[in-house]
């Protein structure tokens, strides 16, 4: 008998992942902090605060999101160029060499 090879995460699953991770964790906790400064009006600061450190995290997704296609892009140029150092030009440049 063989062994059963371990279950991937479903492309849905971990796409609920991220969408929880960068839109509603950062939205819990600006509604956190609009609902304590609903409740409690003299805390402003506190609220705003809360609403801030939601804010933050929204931001810190979207850098993180930033760099990370900053490395897709610097990896596609180092794939073209060892492609060129190979053929002698460049990927999109394919249909003038063939034929």
């Amino acid at each position: 008998m063989s062994p059963v090879p371990p279950r991937k995460a479903p492309r849905a699953r971990l796409f609920g992942f991220l969408w929880w991770t960068r839109y509603g964790i950062p939205a819990i906790v600006v509604l956190a902090g609009i609902v304590l400064w609903a409740f409690n009006s003299s805390n402003f600061e506190g609220s705003a605060a809360i609403v801030g450190a939601g804010l933050s995290i929204s931001l810190l997704n979207f850098l993180h999101r930033f760099g990370v296609q900053s490395d897709r892009d610097r990896a596609r140029e180092e794939a073209a160029r060892a492609y060129y150092d190979a053929h002698g030009y460049w990927p999109d440049e394919r249909h003038r060499h063939q034929g």
